[in-house]
């Protein structure tokens, strides 16, 4: 018996700044750019102190995020397909938001898990999503990171529901429009809705001009906490990352107005990461959970068989689950 396991998940925290420290620099588009490059040439290009260069560095090579032959260093093929900052396939934007935002409230996780209460700007009595869309800035980094950590779902829920039985599509909390722009284009027959607050029209008709997609994607303002706003009527209503940050009776209320929205036969979709029945066998949904715990007042994550008896009370049928990617799950009911 060794305290090894103990001693990495203790220092954790200082693997995950280094990896966040190499997207904030910039480390890994330099090299995809102009690599391989020797710790000289790399940290001079990138504005680091001669001191802190080949210590970083190699720190990365051995976290396995570069890697290393005769003193000059590369991108490995997942850096590389996922951290350049000039691919379509870079996540950079959602580890930059859990850096600026998530990295400091966790700190306080002691104080949330003795008082209950969040410790992000609720933790004051503000709204952090308010906080977050009232800020271009703040409110375009959100925007992106959700797209690209829902990418890997997204492209599975495209593949794996039956969307040949469906005409239309609405996404619940589009953010930038990165899903139904996704199965529009990956299946041409659907036209979609992007539904989420006002503050997000800009960067859905970018994501939806980019995409080619103005004929048959439009965006549908609307705050679906507000009780006399009704959910866009479409064949298929997705809720993705959304069901986790609200309390029973506001899941209760948003399930009510998707099972309104859809007409008989339509189907509900709700995806994120579930924690397992026994909630011991994925370990990155409890930990979203005791995010929602940081982040929320009220919210609360759930398994999949709760989120299965909440779909069935809000009415739907022929109710089934269905893994995506990663730690993700969906949940899907027919009304």
């Amino acid at each position: 018996m060794t305290p090894d396991h103990l001693m990495r998940l203790g220092l954790g925290f200082t693997a995950a700044k280094v990896l966040l420290g190499a997207v904030e620099v910039g480390v890994f588009t330099e090299l995809s750019a102009r690599g391989p490059l020797d710790a000289g040439a790399l940290g001079s290009a990138l504005g680091l102190h001669a001191r802190s260069a080949r210590d970083f560095f190699d720190t990365l090579v051995a976290l396995d995020l570069l890697d290393r032959a005769d003193g000059r260093y590369v991108n490995t093929p997942t850096t590389e397909y996922f951290l350049d900052r000039d691919k379509p396939t870079y996540i950079g934007d959602a580890l930059t938001m859990l850096d600026a935002r998530l990295y400091g409230f966790w700190a306080n996780l002691t104080e949330a898990l003795r008082t209950g209460s969040p410790q992000n700007e609720a933790a004051a009595g503000g709204d952090p999503y308010a906080g977050i869309y009232a800020d271009p800035a703040r409110r375009a980094l959100f925007q992106r990171a959700m797209g690209q950590l829902s990418r890997p779902s997204i492209e599975a829920l495209a593949d794996r529901f039956g969307w040949e039985g469906y005409g239309s599509v609405a996404d619940i909390g589009a953010g930038d429009g990165a899903l139904v722009c996704h199965l529009a284009k990956r299946h041409p027959h659907l036209t979609g809705a992007a539904f989420d607050l006002p503050e997000a029209a800009a960067a859905v008709d970018a994501y939806v001009r980019a995409a080619g997609l103005r004929d048959r994607i439009r965006f549908w303002p609307g705050d679906f906490h507000d009780p006399a706003q009704a959910l866009p009527s479409a064949d298929v209503l997705v809720l993705g990352h959304v069901l986790h940050d609200w309390d029973l009776a506001a899941k209760r209320a948003l399930l009510a107005k998707a099972w309104a929205a859809l007409p008989v036969g339509g189907a509900l979709v709700a995806f994120e990461a579930f924690p397992d029945d026994e909630r011991r066998a994925n370990p990155i949904a409890l930990l979203l959970g005791l995010n929602v715990l940081i982040e929320t007042p009220a919210g609360a994550a759930c398994t999949i068989a709760q989120c299965r008896e909440l779909v069935a009370e809000a009415g739907f049928r022929h109710i089934r689950a269905e893994p995506l990617a990663g730690p993700e799950s969906m949940v899907i009911g027919v009304k």
